[in-house]
């Protein structure tokens, strides 16, 4: 059975309880993560999964709150006993600001430290990030300051989808990687430039067809209450649980 867990689900800046949104995949055989702009391995042990089992992490953009954490989690993730190579995704830009901040410290004392094996995604739609006998995912451009995508992540043995916006304005990139999904993810920061309200991302789930919509990116102050507008376009709307756990 898939499993979304949202290990984080803050905007840069969020309340108290909310890190930065982080994202894991999993099944029985598998764990990719989506981000790293805080500690995504004190993350991965609070949600009750093995960060030394991760099998691919997925860069979306290169903003801070996404890729910052990345030195902390090869430090972490090494001294946790990973020795096999860590296979790392994102469009170059997003991949070049993680080998940039790792390369600032001297790691060369570091005995079996993993190797990084670096898989640039192609900026355009449609984009093939991994393909296994698990997981089919695939990306696509959204409409942020900084190129960013969004990506679509279809679990083989159930049909089973999930689909995450990133951060992006309302587009139609976004509908078109929701389609369908069991779960959307979407970014919530507010109305304005690069970012979405509660209540568009309602509207762009409604167009998906999406079953379900959890939202992330969260800025300080928001709460259940605040969803009544957008749930006037689609019911199933909710604000994502930090460390929540969704089954499909």
């Amino acid at each position: 059975m898939p499993s979304l867990y949202l290990l984080g689900t803050g905007a840069a800046v969020s309340d108290p309880h909310r890190t930065t949104t982080m994202l894991a995949v999993a099944d029985e055989a598998s764990l990719i993560v989506i981000d790293c702009g805080g500690d995504i391995v004190q993350r991965l042990l609070a949600a009750g999964l093995d960060p030394v089992k991760l099998t691919a992490l997925i860069l979306t953009h290169e903003h801070p709150d996404h890729t910052s954490g990345f030195p902390l989690f090869m430090e972490r993730i090494w001294l946790l006993g990973r020795r096999e190579p860590i296979p790392i995704y994102g469009i170059h830009p997003a991949i070049d600001q993680a080998r940039r901040c790792f390369a600032t410290y001297n790691t060369s004392i570091w005995q079996g430290l993993p190797e990084r094996d670096w898989h640039e995604v192609p900026y355009e739609p449609g984009a093939l990030v991994l393909e296994n006998d698990r997981w089919r995912v695939r990306a696509w451009p959204v409409v942020h300051p900084v190129p960013t995508v969004g990506l679509r992540f279809e679990h083989l043995p159930t049909g089973r989808v999930i689909a995450y916006s990133c951060d992006t304005e309302p587009t139609d990139a976004v509908v078109e990687l929701g389609r369908n999904a069991d779960i959307l993810v979407h970014e919530a920061t507010g109305e304005g430039p690069g970012h979405t309200s509660p209540e568009d991302a309602a509207r762009q789930a409604a167009r998906a067809g999406a079953r379900r919509l959890l939202l992330v990116h969260l800025p300080p102050g928001i709460t259940d209450a605040d969803l009544e507008p957008a749930r006037r376009h689609f019911a199933a709307t909710e604000l994502g649980e930090e460390l929540g756990r969704y089954d499909l």
